[in-house]
């Protein structure tokens, strides 16, 4: 019946899409690692601005990449630390999950501590080269794309940037609240197509790159229009 109902609806939304990309000015915290140890504290300290960059901006940052490890913290586990298993915990963090900077931190650190639990001669030994806590701060930064209807949805989304994608399809969980995205949004509550934002929510953004991404959006939105 969702299905039926979608196709008979009328494709005029009730507001314009506005798409929008973000500017990340990278800076170095104060915290730095070359244990397990020091890590854990880091990880316990640092700014909330340094999970974003090394868990999600990792993404936008790699999005060219389809195989490797999801976050910086899990590739320094492993490139520097050696410790194969604390990087698959790592790397397991989806960031998906989470719509609260605070809760992810927390995820890790318990990844972490449970680790050092298991093998506590693994927290004082050195690193093979120090971890640095950077953090970025996010500028938004508004693009000349508009759309107010659906098929104008799908041109802008072939149009804009993957840095726009990542904005609008990643980052926007922690901005929202939700576990969602601005493109699944605006589909739910501005033309009903519930479906459809469904489909995009499902979309596998770790196995895949930010074009690949953005082909999949754009086939459920094109699918909406037939």
């Amino acid at each position: 019946m969702t299905g039926e109902a979608e196709q008979i609806m009328p494709r005029v939304p009730v507001k314009p899409f506005y798409f929008n990309t973000s500017a990340h000015l990278l800076r170095i915290t104060r915290q730095k690692a070359t244990t397990l140890e020091e890590f854990l504290q880091a990880l316990r300290e640092c700014p909330e601005g340094s999970i974003f960059q090394h868990a999600f901006r990792t993404l936008e940052e790699h999005h060219f990449i389809r195989e490797g490890f999801s976050n910086d913290f899990a590739h320094w586990a492993m490139s520097a630390c050696n410790e194969s298993s604390l990087a698959e915990g790592l790397a397991s963090v989806d960031v998906r999950e989470f719509t609260s900077i605070a809760e992810l931190r927390e995820h890790f650190v318990q990844i972490v501590q449970s680790f050092l639990t298991r093998a506590p001669a693994a927290a004082t030994r050195s690193a093979r080269e120090t971890f640095y806590f950077c953090a970025s701060d996010t500028v938004v930064i508004p693009t000349t794309f508009i759309a107010r209807t659906l098929r104008e949805f799908a041109e802008g989304l072939r149009g804009i940037s993957v840095h726009s994608i990542h904005h609008h399809f990643i980052e926007a969980r922690l901005r929202l609240k939700l576990m969602s995205n601005d493109f699944s949004q605006w589909l739910h509550e501005d033309l009903g197509l519930t479906e459809a934002a469904r489909r995009l929510n499902r979309i596998d953004i770790y196995t895949v790159t930010m074009e690949d991404v953005r082909e999949q959006i754009v086939r459920v939105v094109e699918r909406a229009l037939i």
